[in-house]
């Protein structure tokens, strides 16, 4: 651990489990003092296609982990989907620990149906989460930033925002993920022009999404058993990468976890920071629209 974040805080959203998880652990292990959000304090609950199931991780146990690896966190229950939660939400992480430095956009919503099946209310709620909210929280962080004279904006996104490749797979058929692709794809786009409004402050704003796919719990239902996964290290890794540089140096950067450390041969640790992980190579399977070091 080089203590490379020592001194900053960082608001991870959706952090009690799966990606965002990973990251808080990450940032953490580099010296961050890590805000751990999530809806509620207990196990949240999923709702798909009218089914409705728990999913494990708490902010607890994040903090737990974060603690015994020998970081800093703290816990803040928000539910992103009430706006009176959410725009009051970097108000609370300023107030508890003084600054933010770094906000990493992580938490969403996907319940996947095609085009002519999905309801509007399941288009209301993607588009609310990957975009409404991600903006609502930049817009809220930027203030504090600019006063500190420096700040990092990380939007989680994902390959399927890039156009799949032809000819179509099965998956690009049948598994009703366009809506959901559709918000990353303009939560890139949101990244890449925002971070030529704020560059002169000096405020960094990337995307990082995974190559392939991280099986998470919120996420494994969604992802068919033969489709390629990652370790959701390389994503903690590369996330770490967008938040340490001055804004001049790297910022509106479209990046994936198993490219940009590939092509930028970036040392990739364990969560912890304890231990080096051994470089992977790009998949043969991946989408041929991403560039290694960001779009």
């Amino acid at each position: 651990m080089t203590g490379l974040l020592a001194g900053r805080t960082a608001l991870v959203t959706g952090s009690s489990r799966g990606i965002g998880r990973a990251i808080a652990q990450r940032l953490a292990a580099e010296g961050a003092t890590v805000a751990v959000t999530a809806r509620a304090y207990s196990p949240s609950q999923s709702a798909r296609g009218g089914v409705t199931t728990a999913l494990p991780g708490t902010i607890d146990e994040t903090i737990t982990l974060i603690e015994e690896a020998g970081g800093k966190a703290m816990g803040l229950a928000a539910d992103l989907e009430d706006p009176a939660q959410r725009d009051s939400l970097v108000g609370e992480v300023v107030e508890r620990v003084g600054r933010i430095d770094i906000l990493v956009n992580n938490a969403g919503y996907a319940d996947y149906a095609t085009v002519d099946q999905m309801d509007m209310a399941t288009f209301d709620r993607t588009v609310d989460h990957y975009l409404r909210t991600p903006f609502a929280l930049a817009k809220a962080a930027v203030p504090h930033m600019r006063e500190q004279g420096a700040g990092w904006i990380v939007n989680v996104g994902s390959v399927t925002g890039l156009a799949p490749a032809r000819p179509y797979r099965e998956y690009n058929k049948s598994s009703g993920d366009v809506i959901y692709a559709s918000c990353k794809a303009a939560l890139h786009r949101l990244t890449q022009g925002f971070a030529a409004e704020v560059l002169d402050s000096n405020i960094a704003v990337n995307c990082v999404g995974p190559s392939t796919a991280v099986r998470t719990p919120g996420a494994s239902a969604l992802i068919p058993s033969t489709f390629p996964t990652e370790p959701v290290e390389y994503l903690a890794e590369t996330v770490l990468a967008m938040c340490h540089l001055p804004a001049a140096e790297r910022t509106g950067l479209v990046a994936f976890s198993l490219h940009y450390p590939w092509s930028q041969e970036l040392v990739v640790h364990s969560l912890d920071g304890k231990s080096v992980l051994p470089p992977l190579d790009p998949p043969a399977t991946a989408n041929p629209n991403i560039k290694a070091a960001g779009l």
